[in-house]
């Protein structure tokens, strides 16, 4: 009887940790609204000058994307082996890349507005996806996919999907293959990085 009731408590307990876990569908849908319409289109249709456009999209990038954790990610295995410094400067230029890369991405939207098309599940339980898309002027819309990660309470970004290209994936495929392949290794892919920047 004892074993029972201790199998039925862990039961229990699991259950409430992985419903407390789960990620509120209509407030990671709320954060992408306020990241895309506040954010990215009050920002792409503005007329302000490029160097206060850069400021408002750092601003916009570190609050609202996780690219501390995005950068764990993308450098797979090679972050267990990286000096804390490699992991500093790898970092703070992953950072910047990202910045400079996806403003630029999402000019493209300039004049149109994100649509909203739901939100599935993902694999792990404190994520979901958040499904949006663009339409554009010729062709079929733009489909961009959201993975929301809420930490403590607060959500973030932690993966931009664009017509099935994810950030995180194509990034992590790159730079391990590159630091695998470079005399120099994660400081040879930092060098490279750096010299992406303009």
């Amino acid at each position: 009887m004892k074993k029972l009731f201790a199998v039925l408590s862990a039961f229990v307990w699991l259950f409430s940790f992985q419903a407390n876990a789960a990620v509120d569908s209509e407030a990671a849908e709320n954060f992408i609204k306020k990241v895309t319409n506040q954010g990215i289109e009050e920002l792409i249709n503005s007329n302000v000058s490029a160097d206060e456009k850069k400021a408002r999209f750092t601003k916009l990038f570190n609050e609202d994307l996780d690219l501390d954790s995005i950068g764990k990610f993308v450098l797979g295995r090679y972050w267990k082996t990286a000096t804390p410094q490699q992991r500093t400067d790898f970092i703070n230029v992953y950072r910047k890349l990202n910045i400079q890369t996806w403003s630029a991405r999402f000019d493209e939207f300039k004049g149109k507005h994100f649509e909203f098309k739901g939100v599935e599940n993902s694999k792990s339980p404190d994520q979901v996806f958040v499904n949006t898309q663009v339409p554009m002027e010729e062709g079929a819309p733009a489909v961009v996919k959201w993975r929301v990660k809420e930490t403590n309470g607060r959500m973030k970004v932690v993966d931009i999907i664009i017509e099935n290209v994810s950030l995180a994936q194509t990034a992590r495929s790159e730079y391990t293959a590159y630091i695998k392949n470079s005399p120099e290794g994660i400081n040879g892919l930092i060098k490279n990085l750096k010299s992406r920047l303009k």
